[in-house]
């Protein structure tokens, strides 16, 4: 089957949807699909080592703190005549900008299915550029009707189905949640690592990962391991990631008097590297409410390393308190608490927790992580029936394909529920 992924990150940037993307191409592929990755050009390196096509169209960097480009396809010829080229049986559309749209039009035009996977809180991201409440409301209602045009929608939690219906969305969503391929650790890449950056193993690590921008509630990282200094505790905070804010959080962490604590690594294209922290980490804290299912908290379960994240948020939907991570409230205080109490465990608790994160993130096939009944995720054999629904109606239904292969090490993608 010809299967085009469409979304504007992409190798190297990347955060969680680009991230997604890739896990989507490589697990496809595996399956003896014939994968193309529609996304603005970056360098994404020497093209041969994928075992899926990159078709990329000319795009200029957002803006120099941030690693985002913004794509024009309109006046890449190549990109065009390649486009026309390929003969598609299905498009996944990641976001609402340039390439979702590229998606959307292809599909109609071809007459095939179009799924669309909401990812992002767009309401937050417009509303934090314009400051203006009013356009980042007619900026939501552009994103519901993008949707709108879907075949089937998937969110990637409960919580990001319900965001997307109060954007205006008015049809079902499926919520499938995001899952990590499995990695094998490269061991012997661990003592470069600590010598790059610093990082004792004598002390209990803390680790963030993702973009450093406030909307992470980043201040409550900052903040709350101040307040852990303060009560007499050691530790290293790493964080991995690039965006506008390093310069405020240095400066926050200036003031909180835990500069010699923390360590910063810059933008990390290597998964290797990365690996090698989540592996390292003692926990990963992730307090941040803006995001919906983060990957990065997948891949440090993965790596055994629990997640500390705010009760409530999306992010908390796959955490049991205490059985695959920590839940605390949105607080400094309870952070603090949360963080000092995780680290007085014994190692045997602590190993068990990090085991639990694997376990309780890998759910059976039909079956939430609530214990709600659900739609199973099509085994291949469904690539014929899709193929049957796109000969039979000129706007077809979209046929839950794309999943994730489970393993020890696999994140959420074993169920895929549908929302009325």
């Amino acid at each position: 089957m010809k299967i085009g992924q469409f979304g504007e990150s992409f190798i190297p940037v990347f955060d969680g949807v680009g991230r997604v993307m890739k896990a989507y191409a490589e697990t496809m592929s595996a399956r003896g699909n014939e994968v193309y990755v529609i996304a603005p050009m970056y360098d994404a390196g020497y093209r041969g080592q994928y075992p899926y096509e990159i078709v990329d169209f000319i795009s200029f960097k957002m803006s120099h703190k941030l690693p985002y480009r913004i794509g024009l396809k309109t006046f890449d010829r190549r990109f065009v005549t390649r486009m026309k080229q390929i003969d598609l049986d299905i498009c996944h559309v990641h976001g609402p900008a340039f390439a979702g749209n590229i998606g959307i039009h292809y599909a109609r035009r071809r007459g095939i299915p179009v799924v669309g996977s909401f990812h992002t809180k767009f309401y937050d991201d417009i509303l934090e550029v314009t400051k203006m409440k009013s356009v980042a409301k007619v900026g939501a209602k552009m994103v519901a009707d993008f949707y709108s045009h879907c075949d089937e929608v998937w969110a990637v939690s409960e919580g990001t189905g319900e965001t997307l219906k109060e954007y205006g969305y008015k049809g079902k969503v499926v919520v499938m949640p995001n899952g990590t391929n499995k990695r094998v650790l490269n061991e012997a890449k661990t003592p470069e690592v600590r010598a790059k950056y610093g990082i004792r193993n004598d002390k209990p690590m803390i680790l963030f990962v993702g973009q450093i921008n406030w909307k992470k509630n980043l201040k409550r990282v900052i903040e709350s391991c101040g307040l852990l200094k303060q009560q007499g505790v050691d530790f290293q905070l790493v964080m991995a990631g690039q965006g506008p804010d390093e310069k405020g959080v240095r400066d926050l962490a200036q003031k909180c008097g835990i500069t010699q604590n923390l360590i910063m690594t810059g933008h990390l294209q290597d998964f290797e590297t990365l690996d090698c922290l989540y592996n390292m980490a003692d926990l990963f804290l992730f307090p941040s409410i803006y995001d919906n299912a983060p990957m990065v908290l997948r891949e440090a379960a993965a790596q055994r390393t629990p997640g500390l994240v705010v009760e409530g948020s999306c992010a908390a939907e796959v955490i049991q308190d205490g059985i695959n991570g920590v839940l605390g409230k949105d607080t400094n205080e309870s952070i603090c608490e949360k963080i000092k109490q995780f680290l007085a465990l014994p190692e045997s608790e602590k190993s068990k927790m990090g085991g639990g994160g694997i376990r309780h993130n890998s759910y059976p096939m039909g079956r939430t992580p609530h214990g709600h009944h659900t739609r199973p995720i099509s085994e291949p054999h469904r690539h014929l029936q899709i193929q049957e629904k796109v000969k039979e109606s000129p706007r077809p239904i979209f046929l839950s394909l794309f999943c994730f292969e489970t393993s020890s090490h696999a994140g959420t993608f074993g169920y895929a529920q549908e929302r009325a």
